[in-house]
């Protein structure tokens, strides 16, 4: 009796451990998305994103409005804060893997290093994307860490190139990822 015992124990054990690792793939499982605010130095809404996890990446689909025209640096940053007015407190740019800044680095980039992004005349942009170094859960590269992550647009271009961040200029928008997704 006792072996039997035993060894349903062992078998409702096996089938926890494959439910739990079931559970922790689909987290980061094409599909799962999550969309959020972007918040200018005022602190009104000037926009939103939404994250979809891909098979290669975290899609990111953006609608800004309310921003000065022409180019803009765009970035993931380390922190899921956006405090008004500057946005310090999303960090540094997000670099879970300690490489230089910029396209042109030649020993690699930011994982949050992204395109710069295009404001028309009227202030609005519309921004569809691949981050190929970050997952949305799962993993060194997630942006839903323990602290989160935001995306911050700047006031000028980044130049790809300038040491750590770009030359990219202030701060005017911010969007901060934390806690879960759906």
């Amino acid at each position: 009796m006792i072996g039997r015992y035993n060894g349903f124990l062992f078998a409702l054990a096996f089938i926890a451990a494959i439910g739990a690792v079931h559970a922790a793939e689909q987290s980061n499982m094409p599909g799962s998305r999550v969309q959020a605010e972007f918040l200018n130095g005022d602190g009104k809404n000037t926009g939103s994103v939404v994250l979809t996890q891909t098979a290669h990446g975290v899609l990111v689909d953006a609608d800004l409005r309310g921003l000065e025209a022409g180019w803009h640096g765009f970035h993931v940053h380390e922190k899921g804060e956006c405090r008004v007015p500057d946005f310090e407190s999303a960090g540094d740019h997000y670099n879970p893997e300690d490489s230089e800044h910029g396209f042109m680095a030649t020993k690699g980039r930011h994982a949050g290093d992204l395109p710069n992004i295009f404001v028309a005349k009227d202030g609005t942009a519309r921004i569809q994307f691949l981050l190929d170094k970050i997952t949305l859960h799962d993993g060194e590269r997630a942006l839903f860490d323990n602290d989160g992550s935001a995306i911050v647009v700047h006031s000028r271009a980044d130049d790809y190139r300038s040491q750590p961040s770009g030359d990219a200029g202030s701060r005017v928008a911010c969007v901060a990822l934390r806690g879960s997704t759906g």
